[in-house]
């Protein structure tokens, strides 16, 4: 049995998440890096006024990511693989040894001006629940205008999607969506449309961005939720990391791809359980548990539980 450790995308954020964070070292370490690279203080990130912003989003989510992975690290709980939504691949490549953090701390804040330069209003993400996605993909293709586009971007679980685009084109996609079966929709509190054709031009930037920075072999498994697949070398790495926010996200069939590779439990950096709640979806016979709602020494007992689980053979 293994553990996976994953890291959740923009629309997770909530106020005060870093300043939430436990307060060790690791934390402190990871917080004093990101005020080194970044020449600010990164607790200055996480009002409610910051998070208006997608540069305070994406920094606070990878920030978060990385300070609770090493924490949970340090007490002995040592994740087999990691996946990362969105954003969530940044700190994923991290922890699996693969992106130094300073490297990613600055990619993420290219990449999160990319991404609010390039739409800084009038388009965003919304969720629909209770289609699947040939059905959505359909209602999409009757909304999809050059003026008015919008997307599918996010097959979250078996009916669950996001699509992404300008305001009008989603809210004629979740009217329709209503008509026909859907049980709900919402607007998420992401303000670019990501995952859609929209962003190429930015992961275009990312791209030459990445071809500048040193990747390594990862140390662990870590598994693309764009491409649902395992990634190991350097060069695909750098590509899922350039152009996952203009690829469409299939968390389903990665939560699938983690729980065939063995893991049976999941533990949610921070923030929220947005990404507990999907995979619970596939980890029906396993344990999903979200970091910033569990007690540290609950989630190590856990980690210690599926490590000696495996190590038996069970």
């Amino acid at each position: 049995m293994s553990t996976a450790f994953l890291f959740p995308g923009q629309g997770s954020q909530r106020p005060g998440m870093l300043h939430a964070l436990p307060a060790d070292e690791q934390v402190a370490a990871a917080l004093a890096e990101a005020a080194e690279v970044l020449h600010l203080d990164p607790l200055g990130l996480d009002s409610a006024e910051a998070l208006a912003s997608t540069v305070a989003v994406q920094l606070s989510l990878l920030i978060a990511g990385v300070a609770t992975a090493r924490s949970l690290i340090a007490r002995g709980a040592r994740p087999d693989l990691v996946a990362g939504m969105s954003i969530g691949a940044f700190p994923a490549a991290v922890v699996a040894g693969a992106l130094d953090y300073c490297d990613a701390l600055r990619l993420v804040a290219l990449r999160a001006r990319l991404m609010e330069d390039s739409f800084p209003r009038g388009y965003g993400m919304t969720a629909i629940v209770g289609l699947d996605v040939r059905r959505c993909a359909q209602l999409v293709a009757r909304v999809h205008a050059p003026a008015s586009p919008v997307y599918v971007a996010n097959r979250n679980a078996e009916r669950q999607m996001v699509v992404a685009g300008a305001e009008a084109a989603m809210e004629d996609v979740a009217r329709l969506a209503l008509e026909h079966g859907a049980t709900r929709t919402e607007r998420l509190a992401v303000s670019v449309p990501s995952h859609c054709e929209l962003l190429r031009p930015a992961a275009d930037t990312m791209r030459e961005a990445l071809a500048a920075v040193r990747l390594r072999p990862t140390r662990i498994d870590y598994l693309s939720a764009s491409s649902a697949r395992t990634i190991i070398h350097p060069a695909p790495l750098a590509e899922d990391l350039a152009s996952n926010m203009a690829c469409p996200v299939n968390w389903y069939d990665t939560a699938r791809l983690a729980w065939e590779r063995g893991a049976r439990l999941s533990v949610e950096m921070p923030s929220g359980n947005v990404l507990s709640g999907l995979t619970q979806e596939v980890f029906a016979e396993g344990v999903c548990v979200c970091s910033q709602d569990t007690p540290v020494d609950t989630i190590v007992a856990l980690v210690d539980r599926e490590h000696r689980a495996g190590s038996c053979g069970g």
